[in-house]
């Protein structure tokens, strides 16, 4: 069935930026047809939805996730990086089962759709991805992602693999899903980081990457004892060995990058290689302040994520916009990161990180519909310029705001409800699973 979303103020992200007030988009085939102004059309088939007085906008897309992470939300605050992945996430992690990590992926995609997301990039443990997938499938959420690779020596016994059963189960995963369900659900490999992987492995991956036509996802210079730890290992900085190694490039989506040299921006700027900022993530694990204006000054693809809940403890992008765009203005300015800006890394870069950007992140006609309707009349966004709707969208709006969401033109959101998924039945089943995991960590 067609739908036509109409007399909404429709923020396009086109190339010219475009606002449209009092508009309408028609949806096709899962792909939008037409924005504009009195469009009109007929046909038995067609429903029409009625957002006037609210702003609809490309779905948000958050471009780094640990969705495997979620059953451990409030579990582990008040650590820094590497104790908080030894001392916590990481024993949570190797007591997942399939049962578990499907209700955590589950309670991940019910709150994502809720805050307005459409899409992610996510990085899972190291077994049981195939129940992540599962659950994108099911709730109608469009997933990139692949299991967490870790075989270097000193990885957990727990979460400790061979390079080689790595890169089978990395592949025989990449031919169930990768372009499955009308390409909505897709594959990257996700060597975990520096730490956790051998040389020999991630040579590996960046061949089979390119031979694959396939995505990497993995962190970069994070914390500054990950980057100290990263020269004495490998006698480079992190961007540098990647680089070295065959991990860099467009088809790279590295998170966090907040202790760059100035080599390692030029690199990634040269490389087209995509950052990942995750500001909640960095200021909860106390990790610092990516250079990000500097980055998209340099014109460095930079997109916006939650990173994983254990922390930061929310997955709302909207949260993640509001925060990119305040706390670099103290170091580099108050216009050094407007309200466009930020948008464009939620929704622009974020499909550049998953490698879908001519077919994401903007309101144009042959784009899928994937779209996200937010009302902007709560009393925490009143009064607003009629306008600029750019600047309550990003400094005010929250995700309870979010109204309808539509993933390949298909409603996953309408009024406030879920329609993929049982809001109290995932809360119950993560509740459950997450008191039965965790017990087996004590």
């Amino acid at each position: 069935m067609d739908l036509l979303l109409t007399n909404g103020t429709v923020v396009t992200m086109n190339r010219e930026r475009e606002v449209l007030a009092d508009a309408d988009v028609l949806i096709q085939d899962g792909r939008i047809a037409r924005v504009g102004r009195n469009i009109r059309t007929r046909g038995a088939g067609l429903r029409v939805l009625d957002v006037a007085g609210k702003v609809v906008l490309p779905g948000l897309i958050h471009g780094h996730l640990h969705a495997c992470q979620t059953l451990f939300r409030n579990r582990a605050d008040g650590l820094e990086l590497l104790d908080w992945l030894r001392e916590r996430i990481w024993p949570f992690e190797a007591a997942h089962d399939a049962d578990s990590m499907r209700a955590s992926a589950d309670l991940t995609f019910a709150e994502l759709i809720r805050s307005g997301a459409t899409a992610a990039l996510d990085m899972g443990s190291v077994r049981h991805y195939d129940s992540v997938f599962e659950s994108a499938r099911d709730c109608g959420f469009r997933l990139t992602g692949g299991k967490a690779m870790m075989d270097a020596p000193d990885v957990p016994t727990g979460l400790h693999e061979s390079t080689e059963a790595s890169l089978a189960e990395s592949l025989a995963l990449l031919e169930r899903w990768h372009g499955t369900h009308g390409g909505r659900l897709r594959y990257a490999f996700a060597p975990r980081f520096v730490l956790s992987c051998t040389e020999k492995l991630m040579r590996e991956v960046g061949r089979l990457a390119r031979e694959k036509g396939v995505r990497i996802h993995t962190h970069a210079s994070e914390n500054r004892s990950e980057v100290q730890a990263v020269r004495e290992l490998t006698g480079r900085d992190n961007v540098a060995w990647f680089h070295e190694l065959g991990l860099t490039g467009p088809h790279v989506t590295l998170a966090h990058c907040v202790w760059l040299t100035e080599a390692e921006q030029k690199l990634l700027r040269d490389t087209n290689t995509v950052v990942c900022h995750c500001p909640g993530s960095n200021l909860k694990l106390a990790s610092g302040f990516a250079p990000v204006p500097e980055l998209l000054d340099a014109g460095v693809t930079v997109c916006l994520g939650a990173d994983g809940a254990p922390c930061n403890n929310n997955l709302d992008m909207f949260m993640e916009m509001r925060l990119a765009a305040l706390l670099h203005k103290p170091r580099v300015g108050p216009r050094s990161m407007p309200p466009e800006r930020v948008l464009e890394m939620a929704t622009l870069g974020g499909a550049r990180a998953i490698g879908m950007e001519a077919e994401l992140g903007s309101l144009e006609e042959g784009k899928r519909a994937d779209i996200t309707v937010v009302d902007l009349s709560g009393l925490h966004a009143t009064p607003a310029d009629p306008r600029d709707v750019l600047s309550p969208l990003v400094y005010a709006a929250r995700s309870t705001d979010v109204v309808h969401v539509l993933i390949d033109g298909k409603p996953v959101l309408k009024d406030r409800v879920l329609l993929t998924l049982d809001a109290a039945s995932v809360a119950s089943s993560a509740r459950q699973h997450s008191a039965r995991v965790t017990a087996r960590v004590r």
